[in-house]
C-alpha cells in the first residue's frame, strides 16, 4: 500500500505478514503503515529483526559443536545401563447376584389370584485356585568379585562369580473359598386387599367342593337306578367279575301296596268220628241277646 491510507483503495494483498485486510473500500488511518526498522540495541523486540532469532542460533551452534560422552569412554569399562522392571499381579472378582423376583401368586380359578409374602433363601459356595508352574521357591543370585587392588576403578577379575546367594522368589499357590447364604423377604403392605382375596378364594373353593359333591350324588343315583332296573330284569354281574361290586350294595324291594309272589301251605283236618243223626239232638243251645 502507499504512504497514506486515506488516499488509496483497498488491496487484497499486503507485504507485511502481520497485517489484516479490511473489507471496506477506503481506509482512513492517521499514520503510515510502514514498519519501524528498530536497531539491534533496542530492547523492544516486537519489530527488532536483528535479534529476533538470536537465542535459537546460539542454541544450534552449541548443540552442533558439543560432542557426546558415553559411559563406555570412562575408564575403558563398559557401563551400559539396562534397567529391567517386572510387575505381575492378578485380581479375581467373585460376586453373588440376588434377583428380586415377583411375589408368589396363588391361583384358585375363576380369575382369583392372591399374592402372599415371599422368602427366597439361596446358599452359595464359590472357590478359586491359582497355580503357577514351574514352581520355584528360590533363585540363585550370583555375587561377583569386585576387588580392585590397584585402585584403578576397574575390578581385577571382572565377571568372576564368587558364590551364589539364594533369594526367595515369593512364588506361591493361592486358593479361596467363599460360603454364604443370600436371603430376601418380600411382603405386600395392603392387608385388607389380601384378606378379601383370601375370602374370595375360600368361597370359590367351597363352590367347587359343592359342585364335586353334586356330581358324586348324580353318579350314585344313576348307579342305583340302573342296577335296580337290571336286577328287576334278571340281569346282574357274575360274582367273580371285577364289576360285581358296582351293584353289590343295591337291594331290590317291592314298592308299597305291591305283594310279592309267595306260596301258602294248607293243612287238611281229619273228619269227625260221629256222624250227625239228623234230629234235634244234634243242635246246640244258642242264646240271642241278653238273658
Amino acid at each position: 500500500m502507499d504512504e497514506f491510507g486515506y488516499q488509496q483503495q483497498t488491496k487484497l494483498h499486503n507485504n507485511n505478514t502481520r497485517r489484516s485486510l479490511s473489507i471496506h473500500r477506503k481506509l482512513f488511518w492517521p499514520r503510515s503503515f510502514k514498519s519501524h526498522n528498530n536497531k539491534s540495541h533496542d530492547n523492544y523486540t516486537k519489530r527488532n529483526k536483528y535479534n529476533k532469532h538470536l537465542l535459537k542460533l546460539i542454541s544450534i551452534c552449541l548443540l552442533g559443536s558439543a560432542s557426546p560422552t558415553f559411559a563406555s569412554d570412562i575408564g575403558g569399562v563398559s557401563a551400559t545401563a539396562n534397567p529391567v522392571a517386572n510387575s505381575s499381579g492378578s485380581v479375581t472378582n467373585q460376586a453373588i447376584q440376588v434377583l428380586q423376583g415377583p411375589y408368589i401368586t396363588n391361583t384358585y380359578g375363576n380369575g382369583i389370584q392372591c399374592q402372599g409374602p415371599t422368602m427366597n433363601v439361596t446358599p452359595f459356595l464359590t472357590g478359586n485356585i491359582a497355580i503357577k508352574r514351574p514352581y520355584e521357591d528360590y533363585w540363585q543370585d550370583p555375587v561377583y568379585n569386585n576387588v580392585d587392588a590397584n585402585n584403578d576403578d576397574v575390578p581385577d577379575n571382572p565377571g568372576e562369580i564368587l558364590y551364589y546367594k539364594p533369594v526367595r522368589t515369593g512364588q506361591k499357590d493361592s486358593s479361596t473359598v467363599s460360603l454364604g447364604i443370600s436371603a430376601t423377604w418380600s411382603k405386600p403392605l395392603d392387608k385388607d386387599l389380601q384378606q378379601q382375596c383370601k375370602d374370595a378364594a375360600a368361597a370359590n373353593i367351597a363352590l367347587m367342593e359343592q359342585s364335586v359333591a353334586n356330581k358324586r350324588l348324580d353318579f350314585e343315583i344313576a348307579r342305583l337306578k340302573n342296577c335296580g332296573e337290571l336286577m328287576k330284569a334278571g340281569i346282574m354281574f357274575h360274582p367273580q367279575s371285577p364289576y360285581y361290586k358296582v351293584c353289590a350294595d343295591v337291594v331290590l324291594v317291592n314298592p308299597p301296596g305291591v305283594v310279592a309272589d309267595h306260596t301258602h301251605t294248607i293243612e287238611h283236618k281229619p273228619l269227625p268220628t260221629t256222624l250227625p243223626t239228623g234230629d234235634a239232638s244234634d243242635l246246640k243251645e244258642i242264646s240271642i241277646g241278653n238273658p
